[in-house]
């Protein structure tokens, strides 16, 4: 008899991808829990400790519930990950780092494996349980498999189960590969419900952005998977110039004395202004090019978008 296939997924709304399993600090301990207090964690965190997440290099990115991943090593506590969905230069499969294992949770492939997915297209929604009582908030762009449909929800297979989302909070596809691509403007649509959204370094979820987590979601959310950091961003898609730029592609932002080091990402807005997630201590916002430091910064752009009728 054939042994079962099992796949690693993420049980916890947000899961953080450290760098190594000492990166996280005392503080950081809400975060890597399970349940995760995303948002006391996050509360808690002054503007240093938010910046040491960048400086001192303890967070690569993060996962969404029920995101598959390859466990290569476990730790202790502690499991070494490839995030499948998030294409990376640092590794041909996907996004690598370590993750606790206590917010993963090994899975039948086959119930991974069905014909429909729900994505989640509202900033947040509730995934709820029989009784319609929330169980806890799932993230922007965070996708279920479907095991059936009632008039104003549908039923998903969770990690440690089945539950249910309203279809309202929802776009249903065969998979996450198969959404409707949009247009440059859709994209920039669907990045202004997160405006004053706080950035967050490593951020890839409606509770907070880094500059390349915004873009990598809002192209994602309008069928577009692109890579995950700014860097590997900016090599790839179509190159345009500065003057042929339209709605919906990407920046990219180099330090005056570092040109060849990408360092910021944001997206087109249109009259010479982008919508990006700037920098911790800020929140994602639109602003103007000339006259500011990004208009001496800026290096190139790139298109992922497909012009309507292509």
């Amino acid at each position: 008899m054939n042994e079962q296939q099992t796949t690693w997924v993420v049980n916890v709304p947000v899961a953080t991808i450290w760098t190594s399993p000492s990166s996280p600090r005392e503080i950081d301990q809400p975060g890597i829990s399970n349940p995760v207090l995303l948002e006391d964690w996050y509360d808690a965190l002054s503007f240093e400790l938010r910046k040491g997440l960048c400086d001192d290099n303890l967070v690569q990115s993060q996962l969404l519930y029920g995101e598959e991943v390859i466990v290569e090593e476990t730790d202790g506590d502690w499991s070494k990950i490839i995030a499948v969905r998030q294409p990376s230069g640092k590794d041909e499969r996907g996004y690598p780092g370590w993750v606790p294992t206590i917010q993963l949770k090994e899975v039948k492939q086959e119930l991974w494996n069905r014909d429909e997915v729900a994505v989640v297209t509202k900033k947040v929604a509730n995934l709820i349980d029989d009784n319609d009582e929330p169980i806890f908030q799932l993230s922007f762009m965070t996708y279920l498999p479907i095991i059936e449909h009632e008039d104003l929800k549908v039923k998903v297979q969770t990690p440690t189960g089945e539950a249910w989302l309203y279809k309202k909070d929802v776009v249903i596809a065969s998979s996450i590969h198969d959404l409707a691509k949009g247009s440059g403007k859709e994209i920039v649509e669907t990045g202004k419900q997160f405006l004053s959204l706080p950035y967050f370094w490593g951020g890839m979820s409606a509770f907070g952005y880094d500059c390349s987590g915004f873009s990598y979601n809002m192209h994602k959310a309008q069928g577009y998977e692109i890579p995950r950091d700014a860097s590997d961003q900016a090599n790839d898609g179509t190159e345009v110039s500065k003057d042929e730029l339209e709605i919906g592609d990407l920046l990219f932002f180099a330090k005056e004395e570092t040109p060849e080091k990408i360092t910021h990402v944001g997206i087109y807005y249109g009259d010479d202004k982008m919508i990006h997630a700037p920098l911790t201590g800020k929140g994602i916002e639109i602003t103007p090019l000339t006259g500011t430091k990004y208009e001496k910064e800026f290096r190139l752009a790139r298109r992922y978008h497909k012009t309507p009728g292509e």
